[in-house]
């Protein structure tokens, strides 16, 4: 296997060592937690931990016999203390969905003194706020997502030296970035490849994750409405258009069937809903939603990999970036206009206009004239592959290559 730095997440891990809390990795299936995960114990090893200091184990590895229970990795905890030398004992536990019982003795673990605990999972039981429930006020949750355009970059360069940058993009922007279509050393990926990863993440996903989890039998409305919010992404959601539409094609559905469904996507991070926010003045009433797939590349599977509609392609990388940049994102309505992304983290807040190129003057005034409208200091900032447009407008407005500002 190939392996894919990621040195974000990797600050992320070790900025939490040696803290209380239960460190927890979400994200959606095969998006790299365990590989993380591997080289979070490797790094450990490299820094002196003795490796009778770490308890190590993936419960959905073959050796993991069948019928492993909560009793059975207890046991199996137990006897690794009484071996372990002085200092600290970090249990690292991938996959532990998979074994009934496990928050019964994660919680006993958060009671053990110099002990460091980490979590991954795949399923939406472990992966949605019912870890609140699980451990309440014992954990700090660590999201992890497919490859940054950055990550994906900085890896490709070494696999394909003297590609263009431009080059590089239009492939992320048309695969994405799941670690499984680099990681086997594959050094250009192509339709058939992706379609094979993608579409296993997405079948894993929509059978185990959410079908499985709610116990959701019409899995061809589940399919339908899964595929439809991944190839319109972007896009205001209806749920009367939806309910229409599918209603229309033989499938006899609710309006509250779609929202459940689309809440049990949500759950298993495979898709993200983005709600307007008024500027100014009072709240929406009736807030409407655009929809981002958690990968870019499952737009294009749902679309058959056709390159359509590159502009909500990229305002679909951008959503996502700013997520992994640990922004609280919302879309800015403003009478008589929209601004595709306002941010907020903590105090900070920024404006963010997304759009292929700005060359036309229709298209510049059209993406400018909201940001215009705003009257606080906070920055704001338009997105472009067009690096014909790139500088500062006198208002202040910064207008910047999109590619590098992913890079940043």
């Amino acid at each position: 296997m190939d392996y894919i730095a990621r040195e974000k997440l990797m600050s992320a891990l070790e900025s939490h060592r040696n803290t209380p809390e239960i460190k927890v990795l979400t994200g959606v299936r095969r998006c790299g937690k365990s590989t993380l995960l591997d080289r979070y114990a490797q790094s450990l090893l490299d820094q002196g931990l003795p490796e009778r200091n770490i308890y190590h184990r993936r419960f959905d590895s073959f050796d993991t016999p069948i019928g492993y229970s909560a009793t059975d990795l207890y046991d199996d905890l137990r006897r690794a203390f009484d071996t372990a030398g002085s200092g600290p004992f970090v249990v690292l536990l991938d996959e532990i969905q998979d074994v009934p019982g496990w928050e019964q003795v994660v919680r006993r673990l958060h009671t053990r003194a110099d002990t460091d605990v980490y979590i991954t999972g795949s399923n939406a039981r472990l992966l949605s706020g019912e870890l609140a429930t699980y451990l309440t006020g014992r954990y700090v949750e660590i999201p992890v997502y497919p490859l940054s355009y950055d990550e994906y970059a900085t890896h490709m360069a070494k696999r394909r030296p003297g590609a263009s940058e431009d080059l590089l993009f239009a492939d992320y922007m048309m695969f994405g970035g799941m670690p499984g279509l680099y990681a086997t050393g594959t050094v250009e990926p192509d339709r058939a490849r992706a379609g094979e990863v993608l579409d296993a993440v997405y079948e894993s996903v929509v059978v185990k994750d959410v079908a499985r989890r709610y116990g959701i039998r019409d899995l061809a409305t589940l399919e339908k409405l899964s595929r439809y919010l991944f190839a319109t992404s972007g896009n205001l959601f209806s749920t009367n258009n939806v309910v229409n539409t599918l209603n229309s094609a033989g499938l006899k559905v609710t309006y509250a069937t779609v929202d459940n469904q689309i809440d049990a996507l949500e759950k298993a991070f495979i898709v993200y809903g983005c709600e307007q926010s008024r500027i100014r003045g009072r709240q929406l009433l009736r807030p409407q939603r655009k929809y981002y797939p958690v990968d870019n590349g499952f737009r294009n599977l749902a679309n058959g990999f056709n390159g359509a509609d590159r502009g909500a392609q990229l305002e679909g990388i951008v959503y996502m970036e700013l997520r992994r940049r640990g922004w609280n994102v919302t879309i800015g309505a403003l009478p008589g206009g929209e601004i595709d992304f306002v941010a907020r983290r903590g105090a900070e807040r920024q404006y963010i206009q997304v759009t292929l190129n700005m060359t036309e003057e229709q298209t510049r005034e059209r993406e400018l004239t909201p940001l215009r409208k705003l009257d606080d200091a906070f920055p704001r900032t338009v997105l472009t592959l067009d690096r014909f447009s790139e500088g500062v407008t006198e208002e202040g407005i910064r207008i910047l290559n999109a590619m590098d500002w992913l890079r940043k």
